[in-house]
């Protein structure tokens, strides 16, 4: 990270300088843990967007983990209708995410301002949509909160998609193959995850898709009520009424789109094809390589799959090292890649505590293990985050940091063994 000299306690003052790099223009939004500012690059006069999250909120209402993530797929995902991350600076209290501006607003304002629009002009919002989602897939991440309130138009009416703060990704699917994690917004969410057996988390994005397109044509939500009991119920039914004015092909999509069985439910590959999808001779193909195009000239090479490397940056931009130190306390706290196995690490582990003090007991999961002393009480975690099948992210956490036997068995032990689990690989810097 590099070493900031200016910030301010007051964002919200137009004309601060935050961090000696972007001037502050005006308040955007204010969210339940953030505040989206316009500022411009004072070096360049670039506009972009700042969101500023306070570190003290995301720790106690235990959304460290949601922000990691959010930082780690915008850094993976690389789609001219995806929000871009430039860089994430942070403070001692903050971290500023210095993101794409998009200049037109929300989706949102876009419907609401014209009560519903021509199915060409959906149309070219939805394939934008599709073609995004579909970038998404293909790297293992599933949104799990697509809705208008999160689709921003930039100056030129180009859909962009943002708020990957609730996204899912490969690692985070059960043994089952299933996702388990109940969340995204009443009137979106798909019918499997109110179900709570667990779901498909593209089958539960594509749901959420079909939900759009039908408030952008039909000027209304399909499934609305002010009682979330009678709302839940109108969706896991897939009770809803075209109106008049939707055209057959349009039905026969929505139709396809808002199947309750997420088994029939059309896929992306299947959306592609749809006539209603392709009037007017539409190729999709075309956009395809300008996806590839950008992704290459932004990053300088292919990302094929969302990996360890793209989870946790090197780039200077985005070091989130020292961003989430308060978690761990009074204590010590690291994380390395490592391409080790779980069930090695967790060997590697035992065999290092030898001697010492400390039990080893393994999670149930297989995920990790916890460190306790004779006595039982905890000394510390362990704890593995399978990423893909070669790489995994081992995080070490230790109680203690003023305790002389701690910072001791951290120095001697824990840390060297943490250094020599970290896969060392070249890793290639982007932008």
């Amino acid at each position: 990270m590099e070493k900031q000299t200016q910030t301010t306690k007051d964002e919200s003052k137009r004309g601060v300088v935050l961090l000696g790099k972007y001037e502050v223009r005006r308040l955007l939004g204010v969210g339940a843990s953030a505040k989206v500012y316009h500022a411009t690059n004072v070096e360049n006069g670039q506009s972009v967007a700042v969101k500023v999250v306070s570190k003290k909120k995301i720790i106690s209402s235990g959304f460290a983990v949601n922000i990691e993530r959010e930082i780690s797929i915008l850094r993976c995902l690389h789609h001219p209708n995806i929000i871009d991350l430039f860089e994430v600076l942070a403070t001692k209290s903050k971290i500023y995410f210095i993101v794409e501006y998009a200049a037109g607003g929300e989706l949102y304002e876009e419907v609401a301002g014209k009560e519903k629009l021509t199915e060409d002009h959906a149309r070219r919002y939805f394939r934008q949509l599709i073609s995004s989602v579909k970038h998404c897939h293909s790297r293992g991440v599933y949104h799990r909160d697509l809705k208008l309130d999160n689709l921003l138009l930039d100056e030129k009416d180009n859909l962009k998609v943002t708020d990957f703060g609730l996204s899912a990704v490969k690692n985070q699917i059960r043994s089952d193959g299933m996702l388990h994690t109940v969340c995204g917004t009443p009137s979106y969410v798909a019918p499997e995850i109110l179900a709570k057996k667990g779901y498909d988390g593209a089958k539960a994005d594509i749901w959420s898709c079909g939900v759009v397109l039908f408030a952008l044509t039909a000027g209304y939500l399909p499934f609305n009520d002010y009682n979330v009991t009678v709302l839940y119920r109108k969706i896991y039914r897939g009770q809803f009424r075209f109106p008049k004015w939707t055209s057959h092909d349009l039905k026969n999509l929505l139709s396809r789109l808002l199947d309750t069985k997420p088994e029939t439910r059309i896929t992306i590959d299947e959306i592609l094809k749809d006539p209603w999808f392709n009037s007017g001779g539409y190729r999709f193909d075309r956009v395809l390589v300008k996806e590839r195009e950008l992704e290459e000239n932004r990053t300088g090479f292919k990302i094929k799959s969302l990996n360890a490397f793209d989870l946790i940056s090197f780039s200077t931009g985005l070091d989130m090292s020292g961003m989430f130190e308060e978690i761990s306390g009074s204590g010590f706290m690291e994380r390395v890649v490592s391409g080790e196995k779980p069930e090695r690490i967790v060997e590697r582990v035992e065999e290092m505590v030898k001697g010492a003090k400390v039990v080893v007991k393994r999670m149930e999961n297989g995920d990790g293990a916890k460190l306790e002393g004779h006595e039982g009480n905890l000394l510390g975690l362990v704890v593995v985050y399978r990423l893909t099948e070669e790489l995994a992210v081992v995080e070490m956490k230790l109680r203690g940091r003023e305790d002389e036997c701690s910072a001791l068995f951290w120095k001697n032990k824990l840390r060297p063994l943490l250094l020599e689990l970290a896969h060392k690989q070249e890793v290639p810097v982007s932008r």
